[in-house]
């Protein structure tokens, strides 16, 4: 499906769309300005998406879901990794502050030394400076732990929550054949602030690379399908992700098993979260990638927390 190795003069490097990438102070790399756009806002009544129930919420309006920002880091570790990173790498976000359609951002790292096994800081900021995302980014086998993985999961205590009362550390995410494809990625890539040549048609590994929001697509829909059932009504929203490439890239309209579990539950004074991770196998049982997100839920949506505000 792949040459052995990929040697970009070989294979030939994808093009981004207009995606030039500039070193604007030594060892910061930064992607264009994008103007990141909100695909959910016709989420309706209950979304975070939907503009009167987040400034219910006391948001601005109807935010831009974390995994869309994701998308404007390929065309970076492209520059800083090679092919590599879509392979074997990982990106590693939490999110520190939320961006409304179309408010423009912009992607930027720390440029490696040698850019094999190596991990760095990474983030996002909104034009006027406000920080939207913070994390790392890596390729191969850098050593050391992830952003996300830094953070101690095993002090989150789930004694106050109402909202997860019955989501439990360990609790299963069972197996579910999942195919990104179709209709439901035609959208992604529609949203997609970057998109590279391998992303809309054939690359090295044969099939068109999924983009980040994708494979979130890929790793989040189970979880949506049976945890999500045990939560109380509530409006939730993406609070971290981190996605982990084993042996990738995950590739466009191909079948994998995805499954997972529950890693941590908690609650924070505005709201309940829980972590878990995902995991897709191809069908002989290979790793391909995996995921670990945050999901938070907003307290003031929920009525059980009504004796608190």
């Amino acid at each position: 499906m792949r040459p052995p190795e990929l040697n970009p003069e070989a294979i030939g490097m994808p093009s981004a769309t207009n995606a030039t990438v500039t070193e604007i102070e030594p060892g910061v790399l930064a992607g264009p300005v994008r103007n990141v756009i909100n695909p959910d806002s016709a989420a309706g009544e209950g979304s975070i998406h939907d503009k009167e129930t987040a400034q219910r919420l006391g948001f601005r309006g109807g935010t831009v879901a974390g995994s869309y920002h994701m998308n404007l880091f390929p065309p970076l570790a492209l520059e800083a990794f090679g092919p590599r990173w879509f392979e074997r790498g990982s990106l590693s976000l939490f999110f520190r502050n939320a961006t409304l359609d179309r408010e423009p951002v912009r992607a930027f790292m720390r440029k490696p030394i040698t850019g094999v096994n190596e991990q760095v800081d990474c983030w996002i900021r909104r034009e006027d400076g406000m920080l939207v995302a913070e994390g790392s980014i890596a390729a191969g086998d850098p050593g050391e732990v992830t952003h996300l993985q830094k953070i101690p999961l095993e002090e989150i205590s789930s004694a106050g929550c109402r909202i997860l009362a019955d989501i439990h550390v360990g609790d299963p995410i069972p197996e579910t054949g999942m195919i990104m494809g179709g209709a439901d990625l035609d959208r992604r890539l529609n949203s997609a602030a970057e998109l590279l040549d391998w992303n809309l048609g054939p690359s090295p590994w044969g099939k068109p690379a999924l983009v980040p929001n994708s494979v979130v697509g890929l790793l989040y829909q189970p979880c949506v399908a049976t945890i999500r059932q045990k939560v109380k009504q509530s409006v939730g929203l993406f609070g971290a992700i981190e996605l982990r490439t084993i042996n990738g890239p995950a590739l466009a309209e191909t079948p994998y098993v995805v499954h997972g579990k529950v890693i941590a539950v908690g609650d924070s004074p505005r709201t309940e979260f829980f972590w878990y991770e995902t995991y897709a196998d191809d069908q002989e049982g290979k790793r391909i990638c995996e995921m670990r997100m945050l999901l938070r839920f907003m307290k003031g949506s929920s009525a059980l927390w009504a004796d608190a505000h």
